[in-house]
């Protein structure tokens, strides 16, 4: 029973981990510091292997668990009472949890705060779009935290990030904001801009 709680933790351990590159962004805009966000994508190209631990090892716990028993032939007390954290209720509850911390990355976005506005553009002359290359976006999460940090600025029209193509395609009034202060608002997630091209 020792061995089978201690696989649990190592299954709890290892889908935290999987997910913690896309956990932290939303952390971060939860206490305030964007700059942390990117803290931990350096787990992004080991995520599959650690998914793979996680399924694996909470397979075997309930292999161990749903195995049938060898009968045993003694006075012991075969009616003691299972404990809770042995039971199959608290391991239904673990791979629960272990499912919603894998699929984190999907569903993320729920958590950033939509910020549409009116953008009054006076002349479309005024209207630029450019894109900032980035490196250490690794999920929609990544995505949606730079989105969120370039829509505070003033005369943003649209912003669109891409953990996929490295980069972000941004469409400003440049009467009301700049490229060195939209490059600023994505540097300041943690995540870095390497290039910018004007469209």
């Amino acid at each position: 029973m020792k061995n089978n709680n201690r696989l649990i933790g190592t299954g709890i351990i290892t889908a935290i981990t999987a997910s913690l590159c896309c956990i932290t962004p939303v952390i971060a805009l939860i206490a305030g510091t964007s700059g942390i966000a990117s803290t931990f994508s350096w787990i992004e190209p080991f995520r599959p292997y650690l998914i793979g631990l996680t399924i694996l090892v909470l397979g075997f716990v309930w292999y161990q668990k749903l195995k049938p028993q060898k009968e045993i032939d003694c006075d012991c007390d075969e009616d003691e009472k299972t404990k809770f954290i042995q039971s199959k209720t608290f391991l239904g509850i673990i791979t629960a949890f272990a499912v919603i911390m894998l699929t984190f990355p999907y569903y993320s976005e729920i958590f950033y705060p939509k910020s549409e506005r009116q953008i009054i553009v006076v002349d479309k002359s005024n209207i630029n779009t450019s894109e900032f290359k980035i490196i250490g976006m690794t999920c929609a999460s990544c995505e949606e935290h730079v989105n969120h940090e370039v829509n505070k600025l003033d005369g943003i029209l649209n912003s669109k990030a891409s953990y996929k193509n490295g980069n972000a395609i941004i469409e400003f009034d440049k009467t009301k904001t700049n490229e060195k202060e939209i490059e600023k608002a994505i540097n300041a997630t943690g995540y870095k801009v390497t290039d910018k091209q004007e469209n």
